[in-house]
């Protein structure tokens, strides 16, 4: 039977199958975004682009210094007080910090595009980006709340007694005897960790930069930390230690090493991604010429 006879067959009893319609995908909507090739010495020229910004703007890196402090100051007060919840709070302060940054992304943004840098601005940059950072900040939140709930069944599988005091939880650390229940504590804390730093690692300097959307600046930082997974764990690394660093004596490094990240990060994000040329910008500038 040939294709004609079964269209006609078709047509005349409609119990048979008719043929679907192939599927044809939409084009692709605004530019795409590629990563870019790295090696192991870019994180270092991130930190020196960072170092760059934060001089050429101190009054402003002074005051989210001072607001990294307080940070610092009430994750000193909660390890003193409920131990149990400290490694909660540092996913908090790993939440927090970032949008708090998002400020000085916005003062090394302008300072790239060749713009004055002002304190207004940068405090009321998240306005425009409100609904795709209630969303990412609605995912991190979500994880810092597991993070947390993970961190209080681990010490109530090993201290079953109770919660231990700061003391306790000190002479727990450094007691070889606990070395099973300190490899369990980090390796929990790692896994939350490493999903926090994935997620955000690019997502929040890509919603101010392209005002996309949280799914997709999720994506895209995922792709940057499985692209580039050597570069990206010394990058996390670099400010895992940074940030140790500065927290003695009394959190007082926090002042200058936070902004200085807060700048970097935004470099590590515009040295991680890649932007194709927009068609239609590509006409705009084209017929402006």
């Amino acid at each position: 039977m040939n294709a004609d006879a079964k269209s006609l067959e078709s047509a005349q009893d409609p119990g048979l199958p008719t043929m679907a319609t192939p599927y044809v995908p939409p084009p692709p909507v605004g530019p795409r975004a590629h990563m870019r090739p790295l090696g192991f010495s870019d994180p270092f020229r991130w930190l020196a682009r960072g170092l760059k910004d934060m001089r050429q703007h101190p009054g402003i890196a002074l005051f989210y210094g001072l607001c990294f402090w307080g940070m610092a100051q009430v994750l000193a007060l909660v390890f003193k007080h409920k131990p149990e919840y400290t490694l909660s709070l540092v996913s908090g302060c790993l939440l927090v910090g970032p949008f708090m940054a998002m400020g000085l992304y916005e003062v090394s943004r302008q300072r790239e595009r060749g713009e004055r840098p002002e304190m207004a601005t940068s405090l009321m940059c998240w306005v425009q980006h409100i609904r795709s950072m209630a969303m990412l900040v609605l995912v991190l939140m979500v994880l810092e709340l597991l993070w947390g709930r993970a961190s209080l069944v681990v010490f109530a599988v090993f201290f079953n007694t109770g919660m231990p005091s700061t003391t306790g939880v000190i002479e727990a650390v450094f007691n070889l005897q606990n070395l099973e229940f300190l490899m369990v504590y980090l390796a929990v804390g790692g896994v939350f960790a490493a999903l926090v730093y994935g997620l955000s690692v690019v997502s929040i300097p890509m919603i101010l930069d392209r005002d996309t959307d949280a799914i997709s600046a999720v994506i895209t930082s995922l792709r940057v930390v499985f692209s580039h997974p050597g570069v990206m764990l010394l990058w996390g690394l670099l400010l895992s230690v940074l940030v140790l660093a500065a927290l003695w004596p009394w959190a007082l490094g926090i002042i200058v090493v936070g902004p200085w990240l807060g700048h970097a990060s935004w470099h590590a994000y515009r040295g991680c991604v890649e932007w194709e040329e927009n068609p239609e910008e590509a006409v705009t500038l084209g017929s402006s010429n």
